[in-house]
């Protein structure tokens, strides 16, 4: 069925280049291409589930440097704040990037949510319609990096979201392109849309314009096959059957990833990335998982198909490349984990999986709070969820603003579904974690994702098998993430080079290990006081590729 086609069809239609003779591949030169891909929601428990099955490019990877234990090893598990680490070597604590989006209550605008991938300094923006930009990340990519040591290096990030193109692909990128709706993809570069990215939206129109009467079933999807309740909707057994035009649909799906890659793919031939003397690098934002596990959960027949079309579409992009003599080194990882939705949950053996009391989220808590406080009425605290930052009311007297902190602790500290409820001081007077990733205490990832200027007054952490998303009559996303639990903090880290000797490590690494690791490869130097990751010796037995250069 769908979707080779529109590989095919975009790989032909790419715009001609000079043949090209690449370097011979040899351990001791540097890779001419870098391929980061980030699988948006990709944990490692999905990672594990269904590694037997895998045949294609998935597969491919498992034969590199495996590290199935990998680390988000901070506490806000969201988007954004794991884009931010992969192609940084950083926590974010040091980039900035503490959530999708946070508070900032002196800002001159009505809307105090701040995005994390906009520039709230345009005229007209909002958290929800944007201007986006980077300049909240507070530290170069690798890619800014490599620009630096030699201007001749091509950076180019694409990806089905706007925050993981702009936080992979960094400022100083040269190229930076994310899926903006049925209209196909977008920069917030500001230059004129080249004539491939033109080819590829009408390819996606094409695309869009047809029907998909769905994916076949896989074999070791069929017990996944049963439908699931949650308030008004059923999952679990989805084929993602399409209308005509139905961009909703399309985005949700494996056809997004399939056109992010083909986008990647043809990217690479018509700039010739990885076949100049200098190295480049592309970042690939893979969103389609996420955006499946929020609206069907992660193991039902949606996210079991869409890991077979992933593996599958992974090894029809990586032939490509071997079909062009480009000697690239890939490191695949993701932003963050899953949770599925509690109700498969106590269908499958885990009776004590629950949802959010409505009493925590934020309208809530502010009334309760209030009413304690004396302040009925009033808003004196500031959040987007059940769970994460809360802020104190710039309002409030110096007063009022101890009583509404002392009601809050105690309110929360008393709630069953409460882990911990840490203060800004508390979590700022902790040093920032070292050790294992496995290891840390809670407030040691608090500490991994606080930032004096962006974090709140208060983080609110809920206990693990609570799902952040309230029980609804009308449900929007049934499954979520963002805890500081390893469900979601652990994700796969896969690096591979043709020729190099495979192995396989259990023991817990961080995303903010990749930079450090990538970088010793082309022989790139990074003050180790910068960044937060350390390098993995990618060369199994003898040798040491962090020593290499």
């Amino acid at each position: 069925m769908l979707r080779q086609a529109a590989a095919t069809l975009l790989l032909a239609t790419a715009m001609p280049i000079a043949a090209q003779t690449p370097a011979p591949t040899t351990a001791a030169a540097p890779p001419k291409l870098i391929v980061a891909i980030s699988v948006d929601q990709f944990s490692a428990d999905l990672f594990s589930e269904y590694r037997q099955y895998y045949s294609g490019g998935l597969k491919r990877l498992t034969l590199g440097a495996v590290f199935p234990n990998g680390f988000q090893s901070h506490a806000a598990t969201e988007t954004c704040p794991g884009h931010s680490t992969i192609l940084t070597g950083s926590r974010p604590s040091r980039t900035g990037i503490i959530a999708n989006s946070w508070f900032d209550l002196n800002a001159a605008r009505p809307d105090k949510a701040i995005y994390c991938a906009e520039d709230e300094a345009q005229p007209g923006s909002s958290s929800d319609a944007y201007v986006a930009s980077p300049v909240h990340l507070k530290v170069p990519t690798l890619g800014g990096r490599m620009k630096a040591a030699n201007s001749a290096t091509r950076v180019v990030s694409i990806s089905g979201k706007d925050r993981a193109a702009i936080m992979m692909g960094g400022p100083t990128a040269d190229q930076v392109w994310w899926l903006g709706g049925p209209q196909g993809y977008v920069s917030y570069k500001g230059v004129a849309t080249p004539p491939l990215v033109a080819k590829v939206n009408e390819v996606m129109a094409r695309q869009l314009a047809q029907t998909n009467p769905g994916f076949d079933l896989p074999a070791q999807c069929a017990a996944k096959d049963f439908a699931v309740r949650a308030g008004d909707r059923n999952v679990g057994t989805g084929r993602f059957a399409r209308a005509a035009g139905d961009y909703k649909s399309f985005r949700i799906s494996p056809e997004q990833d399939a056109m992010t890659l083909a986008f990647a793919a043809a990217a690479i031939e018509t700039m010739a990335l990885g076949q100049q003397a200098q190295t480049d690098i592309i970042s690939i934002g893979l969103s389609a998982t996420d955006y499946i596990g929020h609206s069907y959960g992660t193991e039902g027949t949606e996210t079991c198909i869409q890991v077979d079309r992933l593996d599958r579409e992974l090894g029809a992009f990586f032939d490509r490349l071997d079909k062009d003599g480009i000697d690239y080194v890939v490191v695949l990882t993701a932003d963050h984990g899953g949770h599925d939705l509690p109700e498969r949950h106590r269908l499958n053996a885990m009776p004590m999986e629950s949802r959010v009391d409505t009493a925590l989220t934020p309208k809530a808590l502010n009334a309760a709070v209030a009413q304690r406080a004396g302040l009925a009425g009033k808003t004196v605290l500031w959040g987007d969820g059940p769970s994460g930052d809360l802020y104190f009311d710039k309002g409030l007297t110096s007063a009022q603003r101890g009583k509404v902190e002392a009601e809050t602790l105690a309110l929360l500290r008393g709630h069953p579904q409460v882990a911990a409820i840490f203060t800004k001081a508390e979590i700022a007077a902790t040093p920032s974690p070292a050790g294992p990733p496995e290891n840390w205490t809670l407030m040691q990832k608090a500490r991994a994702s606080f930032d004096p200027t962006r974090s709140g007054d208060l983080l609110l952490l809920l206990k693990a098998r609570v799902m952040s998303i309230p029980e609804q009559a009308v449900m929007g996303s049934v499954a979520t993430h963002g805890s500081p639990w390893d469900i979601d903090r652990r994700v796969p880290i896969l690096f591979w080079r043709k020729d190099m000797r495979g192995f396989e490590q259990p023991l817990g690494v961080e995303t903010v290990d990749i930079l450090p690791s990538l970088a010793a490869l082309i022989g790139l130097p990074i003050a180790k006081n910068e960044i937060d990751g350390r390098c993995l010796d990618l060369i199994a037995g003898e040798g040491d590729s962090c020593a290499a250069r």
